[in-house]
């Protein structure tokens, strides 16, 4: 059967996998570099579903060097040998509405968009050019994860600026595409009965954070906008913030656009609140005796709560509310505090259940169904590459 190994690339973690074609595609090894830059970077790698995970701690300070790390340790294992392609995550894709061959028009198109997700674009780019280099019989594509978002109307897609820079392409675009694209495919396995014809709201909530509205399988906004530092607070990203303060700290504090970037992409959310960490699970260690780390919880919360009523007004009611991402699907104290204050909606969590990370978690079948997904970009990434690389999902 046909293998192709996924690629997901983010600002500071690398995870692949490697799938054999099927329906669905049947995951045969899994892995992730984490911590990218700093002193305890690591490999982790598991074989199979039932395999205990093996960490392998290695000097990683620059993403160039991690992609060598990742590229020798694959190209050390049996599996590497079999593989028919590659997929790749990559965060954005403009105007494209599907995955696409990674040709050197397509590569040359990727350069041209750096500007639009400086944070993203250079590393994904990298990954794609080194493999090329190594291996270039192995085809290559490319899965956009702005591409779910292609049916927003044009009032969510449109700024507020002069409209000569919407030719330039400066629009809201949304993130987070293939993880919403894995949890709308789970409703319906789930059987539920909204991801066809209803009102869901998706809650990807990890150190990357963005909310998705959608009605009847189509996604109608989204809190990400730009860019994905837009929207909900993050870990280390602000989210939104007040144009002004841009020309304000330039002139107070003489802060050019890159020394901004930094600070609103690395140095702030909830690193920036709390002034110790972007990790939720040390925020609740440290919020009884530490109120900065109680602050920092308290307006990701707050922010996420109302990002829910906001697109419960643009959908006219939920039906659904999906938790997902590392926040989403394993801080039941942080959903809990979230959905507070919504019985209003209908949103009512069973205190049970939440702390079991049940699959779902609301109190009742009449209540509007709040569930737990575990995402899996991966899967998506593989469904989506091995049609284009020739073969069929059987």
């Amino acid at each position: 059967m046909p293998t192709v190994l996924t690629i997901n690339a983010g600002s500071s973690s690398v995870r692949f996998a490697v799938f054999e074609a099927g329906q669905p595609p049947r995951r045969l090894l899994q892995g992730k570099i984490e911590r990218i830059g700093s002193d305890d970077a690591s490999l982790t790698v598991e074989h199979g579903v039932d395999s205990a995970p093996t960490q392998i701690k290695a000097e990683m300070k620059a993403h160039g060097t991690a992609i060598d790390f990742l590229l020798d340790w694959l190209e050390s294992q049996p599996l590497f040998k079999t593989l028919d392609g590659v997929g790749h995550r990559v965060v954005h894709g403009m105007l494209h509405t599907a995955p696409e061959r990674v040709t050197p028009e397509m590569l040359n198109e990727l350069k041209s968009i750096i500007p639009f997700d400086p944070e993203h674009m250079p590393r994904e780019i990298e990954l794609i050019e080194a493999l090329q280099r190594r291996h270039s019989q192995l085809p290559q594509v490319v899965c956009f994860d702005t591409a779910f978002h292609r049916s927003m109307p044009r009032v969510a897609t449109q700024l507020p600026i002069p409209r000569r820079y919407a030719t330039k392409g400066v629009q809201r675009y949304g993130f987070h595409g293939l993880s919403y694209t894995f949890l709308m495919s789970e409703l319906v396995r789930l059987g539920d009965p909204a991801a066809a014809r209803g009102r869901v709201i998706l809650a990807h909530l990890g150190s990357g954070a963005s909310l998705a509205a959608v009605r009847d399988g189509r996604c109608i906004d989204t809190s990400m906008g730009f860019t994905p530092t837009a929207g909900l607070v993050m870990g280390t990203r602000s989210g939104d913030l007040d144009p002004g303060l841009m020309s304000y700290l330039a002139l107070t504090d003489a802060l050019d656009t890159m020394q901004f970037q930094t600070m609103v992409n690395h140095q702030s959310g909830m690193l920036g609140i709390s002034e110790s960490s972007a990790d939720v699970r040390d925020l609740l260690a440290r919020e009884s005796t530490d109120p900065r780390a109680a602050e920092a919880l308290a307006l990701f919360c707050y922010q996420a709560k109302k990002w829910i009523g906001s697109f419960a007004a643009v959908l006219g009611g939920v039906d659904t509310l999906v938790f997902a991402g590392g926040i989403g699907e394993n801080s039941a104290p942080v959903r809990k505090r979230i959905c507070d204050g919504l019985t209003f909606l209908g949103i009512e969590i069973d205190e049970n259940a939440n702390g079991r990370h049940a699959e779902r978690i609301s109190t009742d079948s009449e209540s509007v169904a709040v569930r737990v997904i575990r995402t899996d970009e991966e899967s998506v990434i593989a469904e989506l590459s091995i049609p284009l690389l020739g073969f069929e999902s059987i």
